[in-house]
């Protein structure tokens, strides 16, 4: 009995030294992480892309549409206030009841010297409902570059004539652009300061290591020429992440992908808990089928959680303290640098204090969407397979 209870003691003793080395070694990469965070971000800033006021390419800017968005008018309005010689707007819409149809209309009526255009049309290429409506509205444009973003977007009028810069270089295939959110309520706040303290720090890193293979709905930048290289719209009208695909495809195939240093803004409306946290499940399994090893690596980014239990292992010792301490200020400095200096995202300067709440909210998001592969979106019960592709399951009601 006693030889028992020795064994199990000596046991409880390595299982608890295992606990601390392998907590300590996530801390001290975190602490990595964060300050390469800030490196990256800092070269990101130095290093602006020059402008060269005789580069004009004539630009066809799609803008997909399905219902509207908060604000929709003044966001679809910054795109047609361009300081731009030649661009062309072609809003897609599917069903010609959709309530946006009036606010594209209005537009028309507004600024009669914008070409703008607005084709309705319900043909499916996939289960990708955006990327069918895109494949439809491409059937209208006039120019070989091909500008692609969200509804909820909003630009200031020098947009164009900045995110076009780096295609000077012949070699650019895409170009896409970090944003900064505008949130409504507290749950799209909480969203907000993850994409500007979590989410984006994790794309100037993996800018900075591999360079950009990836593109964002915020603005995604394209020859024609290069999405037709790709199999066109109907390459991506199966993946739920249509514009990771326009970024990495291209990658693929040879071309670079540059992040612009124009920062867009997204308006981020009012949201209740139970769908900001549906979304955030969504995109997490996407990650996670897409790109299982960077999603699992990103257990090494979480020093705000690791650290905490690292202070609840050592019984509240000074070192954990220490190790806590450390962590957390230099997860803070990577916020700040990133969310503040860089993007200036004005829910950064106000509510950087929830970083950590933040943090540990995304940290169980991120560990339920280590399984499953079923989502919910835009009313459909959809399957999640390999490389992100989705199969629609069954329609279900929407909320």
């Amino acid at each position: 009995m006693c030889q028992l209870s020795v064994v199990s003691c000596q046991l409880s003793v390595v299982l608890s030294t295992a606990s601390f080395l392998l907590l300590f070694i996530l801390c001290v990469t975190a602490v990595f992480f964060y300050c390469y965070g800030i490196y990256a971000a800092i070269a990101f800033w130095r290093h602006p892309h020059p402008l060269d006021p005789q580069f004009y390419p004539a630009i066809t800017i799609l803008k997909p549409l399905c219902g509207v968005d908060s604000h929709a008018e003044k966001n679809l309005a910054s795109f047609c206030q361009q300081d731009y010689p030649e661009y062309q707007i072609i809003f897609g819409v599917r069903d010609r009841q959709d309530p946006s149809i009036e606010v594209v209309q209005k537009l028309i009526q507004r600024f009669p010297e914008v070409d703008i255009q607005l084709v309705v049309c319900d043909r499916l290429i996939g289960a990708n409902l955006k990327v069918s409506n895109l494949a439809n509205a491409v059937t209208a444009a006039k120019h070989d570059i091909l500008l692609l973003a969200d509804s909820d977007i909003h630009v200031e009028t020098d947009y164009l004539q900045r995110v076009i810069q780096p295609l000077k270089d012949e070699n650019v295939g895409v170009v896409t652009c970090l944003y900064r959110s505008l949130a409504e309520g507290w749950v799209a706040t909480l969203e907000a300061m993850g994409t500007a303290t979590d989410f984006h720090p994790g794309v100037l890193v993996s800018s900075q290591l591999e360079g950009v293979k990836f593109a964002f709905g915020s603005t995604i930048v394209i020859r024609q020429g290069v999405l037709a290289k790709i199999g066109g719209f109907s390459a991506i009208a199966d993946y739920l992440a249509d514009d990771f695909q326009l970024g990495y495809l291209p990658a693929q195939a040879g071309y670079k992908v540059v992040l612009s240093d124009y920062i867009v803004e997204h308006n981020l409306a009012i949201s209740n808990p139970v769908d900001a946290i549906k979304r955030q499940i969504r995109w997490a399994r996407c990650i996670r089928v897409s790109r299982p090893w960077g999603y699992l690596g990103l257990i090494f980014t979480y020093g705000t959680v690791t650290s905490l239990l690292l202070l609840i292992t050592t019984g509240g010792s000074l070192f954990g303290w220490t190790g806590l301490t450390i962590t957390w200020i230099m997860r803070l400095v990577m916020g700040w640098v990133v969310g503040v200096k860089i993007l200036n995202d004005p829910v950064v300067k106000k509510f950087l204090w929830l970083m950590p709440l933040r943090d540990l909210l995304q940290f169980f998001i991120w560990c339920y969407g280590l399984v499953g592969s079923t989502i919910e979106w835009r009313g459909q019960r959809m399957k999640l397979i390999k490389g992100g592709k989705l199969v629609a399951i069954n329609n279900i009601q929407t909320s």
